[in-house]
């Protein structure tokens, strides 16, 4: 497997429909009208995911009050992800890609360097999506922690 291809500013952001955490579907055409931040993220529970989770939930009010809606993407089934909901009072829609299918399509899913091996799987990104479906900022390779200060920071809310 080689590196994902990347989205780019202007982009088209695929369209996806997905099951979530609290057993509905959401589709990116639910969205439209809307900014939205989707991030992309390895694994429900874990350290680092719980971490950015938790910096999105505490952000949320501060980015909703500027037009944003977050969404959060991993490949974990949706049982897995109302326990993350739960436990870590996730308050925005996470949902599941099992099939990794559209976490391809944004290229957040290939190799990638992990403790300096080359290994598959989710690489850590974020998009900004613009109100007509377009991407508005992919980046790729973010880090768990600071990344939502950071991001608050480059979309001018802080």
């Amino acid at each position: 497997m080689t590196a994902p291809a990347r989205l780019s500013p202007g982009d088209p952001a695929p369209g996806f429909s997905l099951p979530t955490d609290t057993d509905g579907q959401l589709t990116l055409a639910d969205l439209r009208g809307r900014k939205v931040v989707l991030y992309a993220y390895p694994a429900a529970m874990t350290p680092g995911c719980t971490k950015q989770a938790c910096d999105f939930r505490d952000s949320l009010a501060s980015l909703q009050a500027a037009g944003y809606e977050v969404v959060g993407i991993s490949p974990d089934k949706p049982e897995k992800l109302a326990k993350f909901r739960e436990r870590d009072a996730i308050t925005f829609p996470l949902v599941a890609d099992t099939d990794k299918a559209v976490l391809t399509a944004y290229g957040a899913y290939g190799e990638k360097q992990m403790y300096g091996r080359t290994v598959t799987g989710v690489i850590r990104s974020t998009f900004v999506i613009d109100e007509e479906g377009r991407i508005e900022r992919a980046l790729y390779n973010v880090k768990a922690t600071g990344h939502v200060a950071k991001l608050r920071r480059d979309l001018g809310l802080d």
